[in-house]
């Protein structure tokens, strides 16, 4: 059997039209047609990678003499992979569909967490609001530690919704026919939406701080007001994260189903990697937070921790990303 023909037999199985497996490739649809045609052959870096897509070893797709029986799928056509139903596949985006205002909430409510310790901080350092420093401290952290206790029960809530689908993440896997042509034109309806939040979302997120530089003009010494247009600059930011949260959680849905994006099967291994990488840093960064910040209760000034953090967090990300890159090669 030659290659065109075990490529043409191996894409209709997948339930895939050339330009579906073109897609998959980072190549044209003619560049398809040709190898089906048998006008032309894919390179090795193809070769290997039509090799993963199919579940098939390379001398199979190389080699004339080894025939269908060579196909690692075994005699009834399993590729041993998980195939994903269509029903599976649009109760998964039903579920994250669900679970992305949740999920967005609760990272609002962590984003905000710290506005009323900042602020009661501030009004017992002016004693004009007969606030003593120490029910400031006491009452902000209740705040705190409350609004975090919400989101953490929602972020468990949501986990919980989406456990059944981790190996969409985790794992390479197949989709039966039909699939991948609804999630295609689903995720293609949703593009405007994403791209006007995510647009609205980012400049939220760089236009936050105008009020509090237009407002240190007209009340520069005043300390209150200087923290309270700096918290209203952290709800700003949170309004911005939230858009960016809700739809890049549905966006990321269309990605898992496609094994497109940061989904591919080369990505999968570092992400495990990058997420407890996260889990650690951000536990980390609100243990140094509370150890700074309890002794000295100078919550006013502290909370530049967590300016720090989110400056250092991308940084931290692309290290890992390259030194997973050099661990591959």
């Amino acid at each position: 059997m030659m290659f065109a023909d075990k490529l043409i037999r191996l894409r209709k199985k997948a339930g895939w039209s050339q330009e579906e497996l073109a897609a998959r490739l980072h190549v044209s649809r003619q560049a398809v047609s040709k190898w089906e045609g048998a006008q032309s052959v894919p390179d090795l870096e193809k070769i290997v990678r039509l090799s993963e897509l199919f579940g098939v070893s390379t001398d199979y797709l190389l080699k004339d003499e080894v025939g269908a029986e060579a196909f690692l799928a075994g005699e009834d056509g399993s590729t041993g992979r998980r195939s994903v139903s269509m029903e599976e596949a649009n109760a998964f985006l039903e579920v994250k569909e669900q679970t992305a205002d949740r999920i967005a909430g609760g990272v609002f409510l962590c984003i905000v967490s710290p506005i009323a310790l900042m602020l009661l901080g501030a009004m017992s350092e002016s004693g004009a609001y007969g606030i003593s420093e120490t029910a400031a401290g006491m009452i902000g952290l209740i705040v705190l530690l409350v609004l975090v206790a919400v989101a953490v029960a929602s972020f468990i809530f949501c986990g919980s919704r989406s456990e059944p689908y981790e190996y969409l993440e985790k794992e390479v896997f197949e989709t039966e026919s039909g699939v991948e042509r609804m999630v295609r034109e689903r995720k293609a309806q949703y593009r405007r939406t994403y791209t006007r939040n995510v647009v609205t979302g980012v400049c939220l997120c760089i236009l936050a701080m105008v009020p509090f530089f237009a407002g240190a003009i007209v009340h520069e010494e005043e300390d209150v007001w200087m923290v309270a247009l700096f918290c209203l600059a952290i709800v700003i930011v949170a309004v911005g994260v939230v858009l960016l949260v809700r739809v890049g959680i549905r966006w990321e849905s269309f990605q898992k189903l496609l094994q497109e994006g940061d989904y591919t099967r080369e990505k999968k291994e570092k992400d495990a990697k990058v997420h407890l990488a996260t889990l650690i840093y951000w536990s980390v960064v609100t243990a140094l937070y509370l150890v700074i910040s309890l002794p000295s209760r100078d919550w006013q000034r502290t909370w530049i921790v967590w300016v720090i953090a989110a400056v250092l967090y991308p940084v931290l990300l692309a290290v890992l990303r390259l030194f997973a890159d050099k661990n591959e090669k």
